[in-house]
């Protein structure tokens, strides 16, 4: 799955599976994938190598939490029923286009 951004595309991998929601990109450099968490309204930064940004999103993909950089070792939490809110974990500053209000729309989804 992909994220067209204006000034870049991003592949979405969808962490669907105990193993993948467990890592996530514990461990990574260089991150240039975004992770799609569903069905998840809080997450951590620790044992990450470098910082991220973190969109929070509901049921209708639109954009209810938008935070850049997150910086390593934190704990996020977006309030809200955790059955109706999804997470999109992306490399720094890569959402930089983005702003509280607007629908994501991903290719080639199966998920959500």
């Amino acid at each position: 799955m992909i994220l067209r951004l204006k000034d870049r595309v991003i592949p979405i991998l969808v962490a669907t599976h105990f193993r993948d929601r467990f890592l996530g990109f514990m461990g990574q450099k260089n991150i240039s994938t975004g992770i799609l968490f569903p069905q998840c309204s809080s997450i951590h930064t620790f044992f990450m190598k470098e910082n991220i940004d973190v969109v929070g999103m509901n049921e209708r993909r639109e954009i209810i939490y938008l935070y850049r950089n997150l910086p390593k070792n934190q704990i996020l939490r977006i309030p809200g029923n955790s059955k109706k809110i999804s997470i999109l974990e992306l490399p720094k500053l890569s959402s930089k286009s983005l702003q509280l209000g607007n629908i994501l729309f991903f290719e080639d989804e199966d998920v959500i």
